[in-house]
């Protein structure tokens, strides 16, 4: 399995609203933390994430975490 592209080594936190997100399970895509389609021709592909109320969330930036799309500290495990 290939390895994403680390975007960053930080969540990216965001106030939501309800709705449908696709989360960029690549590293690739320049609206990060959502998919623009940068994965196409890989092995990835986007997560979709439903969000049922208005509220902070913190999107996973390295792309290691095992909630995905959700951060889960990962980052801070990874080597430098």
């Amino acid at each position: 399995m290939a390895e994403p592209n680390i975007a960053d080594r930080r969540p990216c936190v965001q106030e939501v609203e309800p709705g449908t997100y696709f989360w960029c399970s690549c590293g690739k895509s320049e609206t990060q933390p959502f998919c623009d389609g940068s994965h196409k021709g890989t092995e990835f592909v986007p997560v979709k994430h439903e969000v049922t109320e208005k509220a902070p969330v913190a999107w996973c930036l390295c792309k290691h975490s095992a909630g995905q799309p959700l951060c889960d500290g990962s980052h801070a495990k990874l080597p430098k």
